[in-house]
Protein backbone atom coordinates (compact mmCIF):
# COMPACT_ATOMS: atom_id res chain seq x y z
CA UNK A 1 0.00 0.00 0.00
CA UNK A 2 1.59 3.18 -0.86
CA UNK A 3 1.79 6.31 2.09
CA UNK A 4 2.71 9.63 1.77
CA UNK A 5 4.68 12.49 3.40
CA UNK A 6 4.57 15.94 3.15
CA UNK A 7 7.86 17.78 4.61
CA UNK A 8 8.54 21.76 4.50
CA UNK A 9 11.59 23.17 3.26
CA UNK A 10 11.94 26.84 3.48
CA UNK A 11 9.14 27.89 1.76
CA UNK A 12 8.42 25.16 -0.47
CA UNK A 13 7.07 22.20 0.74
CA UNK A 14 8.51 18.64 -0.22
CA UNK A 15 5.74 15.20 -0.95
CA UNK A 16 7.31 12.00 -0.59
CA UNK A 17 5.40 8.77 -1.53
CA UNK A 18 6.13 5.28 -1.46
CA UNK A 19 5.21 2.18 -2.89
CA UNK A 20 5.61 -1.56 -3.46
CA UNK A 21 6.46 -2.03 -7.37
CA UNK A 22 4.97 -5.40 -9.05
CA UNK A 23 8.50 -6.66 -8.73
CA UNK A 24 8.43 -6.00 -5.14
CA UNK A 25 10.96 -2.95 -5.30
CA UNK A 26 10.29 -0.26 -3.25
CA UNK A 27 10.16 2.87 -4.82
CA UNK A 28 9.58 6.38 -3.70
CA UNK A 29 7.85 9.26 -6.10
CA UNK A 30 9.03 12.94 -4.94
CA UNK A 31 7.05 16.33 -6.25
CA UNK A 32 7.25 19.75 -4.69
CA UNK A 33 4.43 22.26 -4.14
CA UNK A 34 4.57 26.04 -3.15
CA UNK A 35 2.02 26.02 -0.34
CA UNK A 36 0.46 23.20 2.04
CA UNK A 37 -2.92 23.01 0.18
CA UNK A 38 -1.10 22.42 -2.20
CA UNK A 39 1.21 19.71 -1.19
CA UNK A 40 -1.85 17.86 0.21
CA UNK A 41 -3.50 17.83 -3.63
CA UNK A 42 -0.43 16.27 -4.70
CA UNK A 43 0.34 14.11 -2.24
CA UNK A 44 -4.04 13.01 -2.76
CA UNK A 45 -3.32 12.71 -6.34
CA UNK A 46 -0.20 10.25 -6.50
CA UNK A 47 -1.65 8.00 -3.80
CA UNK A 48 -4.77 7.87 -6.30
CA UNK A 49 -2.88 7.45 -9.30
CA UNK A 50 -0.80 4.71 -7.52
CA UNK A 51 -3.86 2.84 -5.97
CA UNK A 52 -5.47 2.81 -9.36
CA UNK A 53 -2.11 1.45 -11.04
CA UNK A 54 -2.35 4.40 -13.25
CA UNK A 55 0.65 5.89 -12.03
CA UNK A 56 3.64 6.41 -14.47
CA UNK A 57 7.41 7.12 -13.36
CA UNK A 58 8.50 10.04 -15.11
CA UNK A 59 11.22 8.90 -18.02
CA UNK A 60 14.16 10.98 -19.36
CA UNK A 61 13.45 8.83 -22.81
CA UNK A 62 13.61 11.12 -25.32
CA UNK A 63 10.76 11.80 -28.28
CA UNK A 64 13.47 10.71 -30.63
CA UNK A 65 14.69 7.89 -28.52
CA UNK A 66 11.26 6.47 -28.58
CA UNK A 67 9.88 6.96 -31.54
CA UNK A 68 13.22 5.63 -33.79
CA UNK A 69 12.56 2.67 -31.50
CA UNK A 70 8.89 2.10 -31.72
CA UNK A 71 9.54 2.59 -36.21
CA UNK A 72 11.97 -0.39 -36.01
CA UNK A 73 11.13 -2.47 -33.75
CA UNK A 74 6.98 -2.43 -34.14
CA UNK A 75 6.05 -0.39 -37.94
CA UNK A 76 8.76 -2.86 -39.50
CA UNK A 77 7.94 -5.86 -38.45
CA UNK A 78 4.22 -5.75 -38.64
CA UNK A 79 3.49 -3.28 -41.84
CA UNK A 80 4.08 -3.36 -45.43
CA UNK A 81 7.61 -2.01 -46.59
CA UNK A 82 6.13 1.07 -48.27
CA UNK A 83 4.51 2.13 -45.15
CA UNK A 84 7.59 1.14 -43.35
CA UNK A 85 9.74 3.64 -44.91
CA UNK A 86 7.09 6.12 -45.53
CA UNK A 87 7.03 6.11 -41.65
CA UNK A 88 10.59 6.18 -41.38
CA UNK A 89 11.22 9.47 -43.58
CA UNK A 90 8.55 11.82 -41.94
CA UNK A 91 9.91 11.00 -38.16
CA UNK A 92 13.04 11.98 -39.47
CA UNK A 93 11.86 14.61 -42.01
CA UNK A 94 9.52 16.14 -39.79
CA UNK A 95 8.57 14.47 -36.43
CA UNK A 96 12.45 14.53 -35.18
CA UNK A 97 13.85 17.73 -36.54
CA UNK A 98 11.29 19.80 -33.86
CA UNK A 99 10.39 17.75 -30.94
CA UNK A 100 13.34 14.95 -30.90
CA UNK A 101 15.41 16.34 -27.71
CA UNK A 102 12.08 16.76 -25.47
CA UNK A 103 11.12 14.19 -22.95
CA UNK A 104 8.73 11.74 -23.91
CA UNK A 105 6.60 12.42 -20.25
CA UNK A 106 7.15 16.36 -21.07
CA UNK A 107 5.22 16.20 -24.44
CA UNK A 108 2.48 18.71 -24.34
CA UNK A 109 -0.23 19.42 -26.63
CA UNK A 110 0.98 22.73 -27.63
CA UNK A 111 4.36 21.92 -28.59
CA UNK A 112 2.56 19.45 -31.04
CA UNK A 113 0.00 21.96 -32.42
CA UNK A 114 2.97 24.04 -32.55
CA UNK A 115 4.73 21.73 -35.06
CA UNK A 116 1.84 21.62 -36.92
CA UNK A 117 0.91 25.32 -37.99
CA UNK A 118 4.49 25.85 -38.59
CA UNK A 119 4.46 22.98 -41.16
CA UNK A 120 1.32 24.58 -42.64
CA UNK A 121 2.77 27.73 -42.56
CA UNK A 122 6.12 26.26 -44.33
CA UNK A 123 3.79 25.16 -47.63
CA UNK A 124 3.19 21.41 -46.08
CA UNK A 125 0.41 19.90 -47.45
CA UNK A 126 -2.62 19.15 -45.23
CA UNK A 127 -2.33 15.29 -46.15
CA UNK A 128 1.66 15.20 -44.97
CA UNK A 129 0.87 17.44 -41.42
CA UNK A 130 -2.12 14.32 -41.29
CA UNK A 131 0.28 11.83 -41.88
CA UNK A 132 2.51 13.74 -39.31
CA UNK A 133 -0.46 13.39 -36.91
CA UNK A 134 -1.52 9.98 -37.08
CA UNK A 135 2.29 8.09 -36.82
CA UNK A 136 2.78 10.53 -33.75
CA UNK A 137 -0.41 9.74 -32.03
CA UNK A 138 -0.06 5.74 -32.69
CA UNK A 139 3.61 6.16 -31.20
CA UNK A 140 2.15 7.86 -27.95
CA UNK A 141 -0.96 4.81 -27.54
CA UNK A 142 1.93 2.41 -28.00
CA UNK A 143 4.46 4.22 -24.79
CA UNK A 144 0.74 4.99 -22.77
CA UNK A 145 -0.12 0.67 -23.69
CA UNK A 146 3.54 0.04 -22.20
CA UNK A 147 3.63 2.20 -19.46
CA UNK A 148 5.78 5.15 -20.78
CA UNK A 149 3.30 8.12 -20.23
CA UNK A 150 -0.09 8.19 -18.33
CA UNK A 151 -1.88 9.45 -21.40
CA UNK A 152 -1.71 9.86 -24.60
CA UNK A 153 -0.85 14.33 -25.70
CA UNK A 154 -2.34 14.24 -29.47
CA UNK A 155 -5.96 13.51 -27.40
CA UNK A 156 -5.74 17.52 -26.74
CA UNK A 157 -4.51 18.16 -30.58
CA UNK A 158 -6.85 19.02 -33.50
CA UNK A 159 -5.44 17.48 -36.04
CA UNK A 160 -5.33 18.90 -39.79
CA UNK A 161 -8.01 18.39 -41.85
CA UNK A 162 -7.53 16.84 -45.44
CA UNK A 163 -7.73 19.37 -48.47
CA UNK A 164 -9.38 16.67 -51.48
CA UNK A 165 -6.89 17.13 -54.36
CA UNK A 166 -8.60 17.25 -57.33
CA UNK A 167 -8.18 14.58 -60.09
CA UNK A 168 -5.80 15.73 -62.39
CA UNK A 169 -6.42 13.88 -65.97
CA UNK A 170 -4.29 14.46 -69.65
CA UNK A 171 -5.92 14.92 -72.67
CA UNK A 172 -5.00 13.33 -76.43
CA UNK A 173 -2.84 16.83 -77.10
CA UNK A 174 -1.24 16.23 -73.22
CA UNK A 175 -0.08 12.84 -73.97
CA UNK A 176 1.32 13.38 -77.68
CA UNK A 177 3.67 16.38 -76.63
CA UNK A 178 4.54 14.14 -73.08
CA UNK A 179 5.70 11.30 -75.37
CA UNK A 180 7.25 13.64 -77.61
CA UNK A 181 9.32 14.93 -75.24
CA UNK A 182 10.36 11.89 -73.61
CA UNK A 183 11.35 10.33 -76.76
CA UNK A 184 15.17 11.34 -76.11
CA UNK A 185 15.05 9.39 -72.26
CA UNK A 186 15.90 6.84 -71.50
CA UNK A 187 12.74 5.89 -69.77
CA UNK A 188 10.21 6.33 -72.83
CA UNK A 189 9.32 2.95 -73.12
CA UNK A 190 8.37 2.78 -69.69
CA UNK A 191 6.38 5.84 -69.64
CA UNK A 192 4.61 5.13 -73.05
CA UNK A 193 3.53 1.91 -71.00
CA UNK A 194 2.19 3.74 -67.65
CA UNK A 195 0.15 5.82 -70.07
CA UNK A 196 -1.14 2.82 -72.00
CA UNK A 197 -1.95 0.24 -69.77
CA UNK A 198 -3.38 2.46 -66.32
CA UNK A 199 -0.33 0.25 -64.30
CA UNK A 200 1.09 1.68 -60.78
CA UNK A 201 4.39 2.48 -60.52
CA UNK A 202 5.67 -0.55 -59.00
CA UNK A 203 3.66 -3.02 -60.74
CA UNK A 204 5.39 -1.62 -64.09
CA UNK A 205 8.88 -1.61 -62.17
CA UNK A 206 8.66 -5.39 -61.56
CA UNK A 207 7.30 -6.53 -64.84
CA UNK A 208 9.97 -9.37 -66.27
CA UNK A 209 10.30 -10.05 -69.82
CA UNK A 210 8.60 -13.49 -69.12
CA UNK A 211 5.45 -11.89 -67.84
CA UNK A 212 5.12 -10.20 -71.18
CA UNK A 213 3.28 -11.55 -74.64
CA UNK A 214 4.35 -9.69 -77.40
CA UNK A 215 2.18 -11.50 -79.88
CA UNK A 216 -0.83 -12.00 -77.75
CA UNK A 217 -0.62 -8.64 -76.41
CA UNK A 218 -0.73 -9.90 -72.80
CA UNK A 219 0.79 -9.71 -69.90
CA UNK A 220 0.45 -10.83 -66.19
CA UNK A 221 0.99 -8.52 -63.35
CA UNK A 222 1.67 -10.55 -60.32
CA UNK A 223 4.26 -8.53 -58.01
CA UNK A 224 4.99 -4.77 -57.64
CA UNK A 225 8.34 -3.70 -56.68
CA UNK A 226 9.41 -1.55 -53.92
CA UNK A 227 12.81 0.33 -52.78
CA UNK A 228 13.35 0.34 -49.02
CA UNK A 229 16.24 2.74 -47.66
CA UNK A 230 16.34 1.19 -43.72
CA UNK A 231 19.24 1.84 -41.50
CA UNK A 232 20.11 -1.14 -40.02
CA UNK A 233 19.92 -3.67 -43.10
CA UNK A 234 20.88 -1.06 -45.58
CA UNK A 235 19.05 -0.47 -48.98
CA UNK A 236 16.99 -3.22 -50.82
CA UNK A 237 14.87 -3.52 -53.80
CA UNK A 238 12.12 -6.33 -52.46
CA UNK A 239 9.15 -7.33 -54.71
CA UNK A 240 6.31 -8.36 -53.07
CA UNK A 241 2.46 -9.45 -54.23
CA UNK A 242 0.19 -6.65 -55.77
CA UNK A 243 -1.69 -4.17 -53.42
CA UNK A 244 -5.07 -6.51 -53.58
CA UNK A 245 -6.13 -9.94 -54.94
CA UNK A 246 -7.39 -8.25 -57.83
CA UNK A 247 -4.46 -6.57 -58.60
CA UNK A 248 -2.59 -10.05 -60.22
CA UNK A 249 -4.18 -10.67 -63.30
CA UNK A 250 -3.59 -10.04 -67.28
CA UNK A 251 -3.95 -7.29 -68.82
CA UNK A 252 -4.09 -5.84 -72.72
CA UNK A 253 -1.26 -4.02 -74.56
CA UNK A 254 -2.34 -2.10 -77.45
CA UNK A 255 -0.44 -2.39 -80.31
CA UNK A 256 1.48 0.53 -80.39
CA UNK A 257 2.64 -0.26 -76.94
CA UNK A 258 3.90 -3.97 -77.88
CA UNK A 259 5.75 -2.08 -81.09
CA UNK A 260 7.17 0.15 -78.68
CA UNK A 261 8.65 -2.57 -75.98
CA UNK A 262 9.35 -4.94 -79.02
CA UNK A 263 11.89 -1.81 -79.93
CA UNK A 264 12.94 -0.92 -76.53
CA UNK A 265 13.67 -5.01 -76.11
CA UNK A 266 16.08 -5.24 -79.00
CA UNK A 267 17.80 -1.75 -78.30
CA UNK A 268 18.52 -3.32 -74.70
CA UNK A 269 19.46 -6.95 -76.26
CA UNK A 270 22.07 -5.40 -78.78
CA UNK A 271 23.67 -2.62 -76.15
CA UNK A 272 24.20 -5.34 -73.24
CA UNK A 273 26.29 -7.99 -75.99
CA UNK A 274 27.91 -4.88 -77.10
CA UNK A 275 29.93 -4.94 -73.50
CA UNK A 276 30.18 -8.91 -73.22
CA UNK A 277 26.76 -9.45 -71.33
CA UNK A 278 24.79 -12.45 -72.15
CA UNK A 279 21.04 -12.00 -74.25
CA UNK A 280 18.23 -11.12 -72.39
CA UNK A 281 16.66 -13.78 -70.90
CA UNK A 282 12.24 -13.97 -69.35
CA UNK A 283 14.10 -13.33 -66.11
CA UNK A 284 15.38 -10.22 -66.79
CA UNK A 285 13.88 -7.20 -65.85
CA UNK A 286 11.72 -5.24 -68.50
CA UNK A 287 12.30 -1.61 -67.18
CA UNK A 288 16.35 -1.93 -65.90
CA UNK A 289 19.67 -0.14 -66.59
CA UNK A 290 21.33 -2.25 -69.16
CA UNK A 291 24.48 -3.07 -68.51
CA UNK A 292 23.98 -4.48 -64.72
CA UNK A 293 20.17 -5.67 -65.21
CA UNK A 294 18.42 -3.71 -61.79
CA UNK A 295 15.44 -2.33 -62.57
CA UNK A 296 15.08 1.31 -62.02
CA UNK A 297 14.69 2.70 -58.54
CA UNK A 298 10.84 4.47 -57.74
CA UNK A 299 11.90 7.77 -56.62
CA UNK A 300 14.34 8.13 -60.27
CA UNK A 301 11.72 7.23 -62.05
CA UNK A 302 9.16 9.92 -60.71
CA UNK A 303 12.01 12.38 -60.12
CA UNK A 304 12.50 12.17 -64.33
CA UNK A 305 8.49 12.34 -64.81
CA UNK A 306 8.82 15.67 -62.84
CA UNK A 307 11.34 17.00 -64.76
CA UNK A 308 9.87 15.96 -68.12
CA UNK A 309 6.25 17.87 -67.47
CA UNK A 310 8.36 20.91 -66.33
CA UNK A 311 10.25 20.76 -69.64
CA UNK A 312 7.06 20.14 -72.05
CA UNK A 313 4.98 23.11 -70.28
CA UNK A 314 2.91 20.40 -67.70
CA UNK A 315 3.76 21.19 -64.61
CA UNK A 316 1.95 19.47 -61.70
CA UNK A 317 1.08 16.55 -63.77
CA UNK A 318 2.03 13.51 -61.69
CA UNK A 319 3.10 9.89 -62.42
CA UNK A 320 -0.22 8.99 -61.23
CA UNK A 321 -2.15 11.05 -63.17
CA UNK A 322 -1.21 8.42 -66.22
CA UNK A 323 -3.40 5.60 -64.50
CA UNK A 324 -5.98 8.59 -63.74
CA UNK A 325 -5.58 9.50 -67.41
CA UNK A 326 -5.92 5.75 -68.85
CA UNK A 327 -8.99 5.01 -66.86
CA UNK A 328 -10.82 8.66 -67.71
CA UNK A 329 -10.29 8.28 -71.54
CA UNK A 330 -11.48 5.01 -71.56
CA UNK A 331 -14.82 5.50 -69.43
CA UNK A 332 -15.48 8.73 -71.95
CA UNK A 333 -15.05 5.86 -74.77
CA UNK A 334 -18.02 3.87 -72.94
CA UNK A 335 -16.03 1.38 -72.00
CA UNK A 336 -17.17 -0.70 -70.15
CA UNK A 337 -16.42 -0.15 -66.33
CA UNK A 338 -15.85 -3.65 -65.61
CA UNK A 339 -13.19 -3.85 -68.18
CA UNK A 340 -11.74 -1.06 -66.84
CA UNK A 341 -11.75 -2.16 -63.06
CA UNK A 342 -10.03 -5.24 -64.49
CA UNK A 343 -7.07 -3.21 -66.53
CA UNK A 344 -6.22 -1.01 -63.39
CA UNK A 345 -6.58 -4.23 -60.60
CA UNK A 346 -9.32 -2.44 -59.14
CA UNK A 347 -10.73 -4.40 -56.06
CA UNK A 348 -14.28 -4.08 -57.28
CA UNK A 349 -15.86 -2.39 -60.14
CA UNK A 350 -17.16 -0.17 -57.37
CA UNK A 351 -14.19 1.35 -56.83
CA UNK A 352 -13.90 2.41 -60.56
CA UNK A 353 -17.25 4.03 -60.81
CA UNK A 354 -16.39 6.11 -57.22
CA UNK A 355 -13.16 7.66 -58.22
CA UNK A 356 -14.10 7.93 -62.11
CA UNK A 357 -18.33 8.83 -62.21
CA UNK A 358 -17.40 11.78 -63.25
CA UNK A 359 -15.59 10.45 -66.59
CA UNK A 360 -18.90 8.96 -67.56
CA UNK A 361 -20.98 11.87 -69.14
CA UNK A 362 -22.37 9.09 -71.58
CA UNK A 363 -23.54 6.67 -68.99
CA UNK A 364 -25.11 9.82 -67.03
CA UNK A 365 -26.91 11.03 -70.28
CA UNK A 366 -28.06 8.26 -70.79
CA UNK A 367 -29.37 7.87 -67.49
CA UNK A 368 -31.58 11.25 -67.68
CA UNK A 369 -32.57 10.70 -70.82
CA UNK A 370 -34.37 6.90 -69.66
CA UNK A 371 -35.89 8.45 -66.37
CA UNK A 372 -37.54 11.43 -69.51
CA UNK A 373 -39.06 8.40 -71.02
CA UNK A 374 -40.64 6.81 -68.06
CA UNK A 375 -42.00 9.44 -66.76
CA UNK A 376 -42.68 12.12 -69.48
CA UNK A 377 -43.21 8.76 -71.91
CA UNK A 378 -46.32 7.37 -69.91
CA UNK A 379 -47.71 10.79 -70.33
CA UNK A 380 -47.78 11.29 -73.83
Amino acid sequence: MARGFIVKRGSSYRVMVSYTDDYGKRVQVTGTATSSPKAEKLKTALLSEIDKGNYVKSSKLSVKAYLTQWVDDYVTPNLSPNTAETYRFIAKKHIIPALGDVALSKLRPQLVQSLYSEKLKSGLSHATVQKIHNILHKCLENAVRTGLIMRNPLVGVDCPKVQRREMTTMNETDIHLLLDYAQSSPYYSLFYTLIFTGLRRGEALALKWGDVDLLLLKASINKSLSYLNIPKDGSRILLKAPKTAKSRRFISITPSNAIVLREYHETTDRKRQSIGLPPLTDNDFVFCTFNDGNPYLPNSITHAWIKLTRRCGLPGKRLHDCRHSYASLLLRQNVHPSVVANQLGHASVRTTLDIYSHSIPALQEAAAMKFDDIVIGKQA
